[in-house]
């Protein structure tokens, strides 16, 4: 029996682990020099310290414990980097669908969003978004994302036109402030008018909002703490706290901006950031909108509360081990979608577990789970999730 069964359920995020060499047949070759292995794979231990020799000459894999499924990790889980073993690995998930996303280029994709090479930065999304839709491409429930940069304005409208016609379902932008202008600049809105008019969502991911809090924060004096891979190259529990702020003020400027009042069949998706801060935030933005209202006329022009907004077009994940029935109760019904985070080990070995004791403890009813598990899920994705999709087979 499938992890997931008993209803349709999507799976709102799920990764390619790359291995070395992996970006050779997708990056423009003048590029190659400066995307090494070196970048995109240092050798330090914690989480690259997992990736092997043998994961990159290791083929499909034949004596896998299909039992296993949701306990191996990384690299070493069926399907993380082998293309032909993915669709053996959501046969025994069970999900309906998932929603792809690199694992090697989150970080190094915001970085160069930083960087001076602007030339170098719309290559490499370029190659993200081939890599992810080749990788994709061995089973329709796999839907890849592409990258767009908010560099340069009229190369992000390039570069988004790009992204569809090469058969990504859903367009990543990164949440950190770009350099010089806001995300809700009115330059960008071909890249809103590119998305809504394919139908396609615009999702940020946690990566996507670069340095969280300065280096300072852990010069305390005190020996340094390990992450949860066992190294100091991913979140531990302070820089955790400041996960959710890079995509809160973006999408704060893009409501309050009117983006979405403009594009209002355009969705956003939240992914991987955590869902505890939504119901604060949207009551936070309702009372600046009432402070400001009187002083501001692009408040004065909003057709809903910037609550309404976040009900109609943003969709968010929570991690497994918040609260998730206290989010939705207290954000609505609309907004959380369920996802597994496969195979990273943030995902845990059985989310689905916490989530329903979760919505147990808030008397959370089959409806709204519904809305959880799948039809918060169609929504978002929109064109993006064939029709044949969107209910069991």
């Amino acid at each position: 029996m499938p992890y997931a069964s008993g209803r349709v359920i999507h799976d709102a995020d799920a990764h390619i682990m790359e291995v070395p060499g992996f970006l050779e047949a997708h990056l423009e070759s003048r590029y190659r020099s400066a995307v090494t292995d070196a970048v995109l794979f240092p050798r330090r231990e914690g989480f690259h310290g997992h990736l092997r020799d043998e994961h990159r000459t290791r083929g499909a894999a034949a004596d896998v414990d299909e039992t296993q499924i949701m306990l191996r990790k990384n690299w070493d889980a069926l399907g993380a980097y082998a293309a032909p073993d993915r669709p053996r690995s959501i046969d025994l998930l069970g999900f309906a669908s998932q929603l792809m996303f690199t694992t090697a280029l989150l970080n190094y994709s915001t970085v160069l969003e930083g960087g001076r090479d602007i030339d170098l930065a719309y290559a490499v999304a370029r190659a993200h978004t081939r890599h992810m839709v080749e990788f994709c491409s061995i089973d329709r429930r796999l839907l890849p994302t592409g990258y767009v940069p908010l560099i340069d304005f009229e190369r992000t409208a390039r570069a988004a036109r790009e992204t569809i016609e090469l058969g990504a379902k859903a367009l990543m932008i990164p949440s950190r402030c770009p350099e010089g202008h806001s995300p809700s600049h009115i330059a960008f809105d071909p890249l809103w008018a590119a998305a809504q008019e394919a139908g396609l969502p615009i999702v940020f991911h946690v990566g996507g909002g670069g340095k969280l809090l300065e280096d300072a924060y852990f010069e305390n004096g005190l020996p340094p703490v390990p992450d949860f891979h066992g190294g100091d190259d991913n979140f531990r529990s302070i820089d955790y706290m400041a996960i959710a702020y890079p995509p809160m003020k973006a999408l704060t400027a893009l409501i309050v901006d009117r983006v979405l009042d403009r594009f209002p069949n355009l969705k956003f998706g939240v992914i991987e950031q955590g869902a505890s801060w939504v119901p604060g935030w949207m009551r936070n933005m309702d009372s600046a909108h009432n402070a400001f209202y009187k002083n501001e006329e692009r408040l004065q022009k909003m057709s809903l509360k910037p609550s309404e907004f976040v009900r109609r077009q943003v969709r968010v994940t929570p991690y497994p081990h918040e609260d998730a029935g206290w989010i939705i109760a207290n954000s609505g019904d609309e907004v959380c979608l369920f996802s597994s985070d496969y195979p990273h080990v943030e995902g845990g070995r059985n989310p689905i577990k916490r989530f329903e004791a979760s919505m147990d403890a808030a008397s959370i009813d089959d409806r709204r789970r519904q809305r959880f598990y799948c039809d918060n899920f169609v929504d978002l994705m929109g064109a993006g999730l064939s029709s044949d999709l969107r209910v069991a087979a």
